[in-house]
């Protein structure tokens, strides 16, 4: 018989836990007969000492058999992307629809912000009367009514990991590998998909700063994903600065609204294209990534792919006409504030995860668990690597609730943005895996 202490002490003395143990540990999250000490202090002894492959695909077939798991009878394939983590990373806001235009089903579980980075579900509930809480019955409405549905997990859905995820976000674990893998994965594969890409961040604003590890977590979510059945590809893309102009809630979506609606492309753009490209060749829809792409760019050219998200928003309470004028819609903060380039040169180097902390710190994000997201706060129009800027021109705008706090973001960002002569190049997409 299993008991949480005599699991602890395995994990302390770097021996491993058999399939059993991790299974009574996670349901014991999910019924609440593990306590939160008892948790944090798992979560502290995985990021220790790690789990081998046999016990990370334990750990995430435990989590993922914690809760219900989803099955679908949709007329195309279910289909679904995460990102493990990064600064200005709204691509599922935008991908999500653009993969319902090309005849793909979108059932996308979604998180909260973790550390520095921000959460897809807090952009979502920016948009006002919008909720991502939906019961299985609701969520599987959606989906067959827009295509595409962005939600949290119910509490039917991987129990053990919402308990996890929590944990994980204040007891400075968020970067263990097997937690990561099985935190993504269990939500992922109990919502019944047929194909799965995974945007693994890699730079100064991901949780993995170095290519290793992020190949070794690429290796891992895919290995893990595949062996339990679920086809499943990764790419590698860079964080080496923030991946739309925006971070914040509210103003991650205006930047998702920009490129559905053709007003903007970048980065956000090409990465959404390729995540998508690759996805739609796994489920059939492509006949290969490159057409996928474009099919991808063809649906948000066209607008179709705005036409799913605004049937989406809708159909979760939100505005009926948020996509013809969403700026309307969204909240703004009282104080903004331009931060000036400090000389003339090149932007040469970001500090991303300062750039997310900074923004965490205006009260875009969570410090602890019981914190409350402002929506409206962030920084918006954020200089890109490589531009040539003038003294005295705008580096990024800040929204702040406060003065003060304004103040204190503008010590940030101007510590995080550096000024020189030349800026490395780095491609958008380092390398695919699987």
């Amino acid at each position: 018989m299993s008991d949480a202490r005599a699991i602890l002490g395995t994990l302390r003395r770097g021996d491993q836990p058999s399939e059993a143990d991790l299974a009574w540990f996670a349901q014991g999250l999910a019924d609440g007969e593990v306590s939160d000490a008892q948790a944090g202090a798992f979560a502290m002894a995985v990021c220790l000492r790690g789990l081998d492959e046999g016990g990370r695909v334990a750990l995430t077939r435990a989590m993922r058999d914690s809760g219900d798991c989803l099955s679908w009878d949709l007329p195309g394939p279910v289909l679904d992307k995460h990102s493990t983590g990064g600064v200005g990373d709204c691509v599922s806001l935008v991908l999500a629809p653009a993969l319902a235009a090309c005849g793909a089903y979108v059932p996308m579980i979604s998180g909260r912000g973790l550390g520095h980075t921000g959460g897809t579900l807090d952009k979502m509930e920016s948009i006002p009367g919008l909720s991502t809480a939906l019961d299985e019955a609701r969520f599987a409405e959606v989906v067959r009514a827009a295509g595409c549905a962005i939600v949290s997990a119910s509490a039917e859905i991987a129990p053990a990991d919402k308990r996890l995820y929590a944990v994980r976000d204040v007891t400075a674990t968020v970067e263990s590998l097997d937690l990561i893998t099985a935190s993504i994965l269990s939500k992922k594969l109990a919502a019944g998909l047929e194909g799965l890409v995974l945007d693994v961040k890699l730079g100064s604003g991901a949780f993995m700063k170095r290519r290793e590890d992020a190949q070794a977590l690429a290796g891992a979510l895919v290995s893990t994903a595949n062996a339990a059945g679920c086809p499943t590809q990764a790419l590698i893309t860079d964080m080496s600065q923030p991946l739309a102009p925006a971070l914040g809630n509210a103003l991650e979506v205006d930047a998702a609204m920009r490129v559905l609606t053709g007003a903007a492309q970048g980065r956000l753009h090409e990465i959404t294209c390729a995540l998508g490209g690759a996805l739609l060749a796994s489920g059939g829809l492509a006949q290969d990534a490159e057409a996928g792409a474009a099919a991808i760019a063809e649906a948000v050219a066209s607008g179709r792919a705005a036409e799913h998200f605004g049937r989406m928003v809708q159909a979760m309470g939100g505005p009926v006409h948020f996509t013809d004028d969403w700026q309307r819609f969204l909240p703004e903060a009282p104080v903004i504030r331009e931060i000036a380039a400090p000389a003339a040169g090149v932007v040469s180097e970001m500090d991303g995860e300062a750039l997310g902390l900074a923004v965490v710190h205006l009260g875009g994000g969570r410090r602890v668990e019981s914190d409350v997201v402002d929506p409206a706060v962030g920084l918006s129009d954020v200089v890109s690597l490589g531009d040539r800027v003038d003294r005295g021109q705008p580096l990024a705008r800040i929204h702040a609730a406060r003065e003060s706090q304004a103040e204190a973001a503008e010590r940030a960002v101007r510590a995080a943005i550096r000024i020189g002569e030349a800026a490395p190049e780095t491609p958008l997409i380092v390398e695919r895996i699987g």
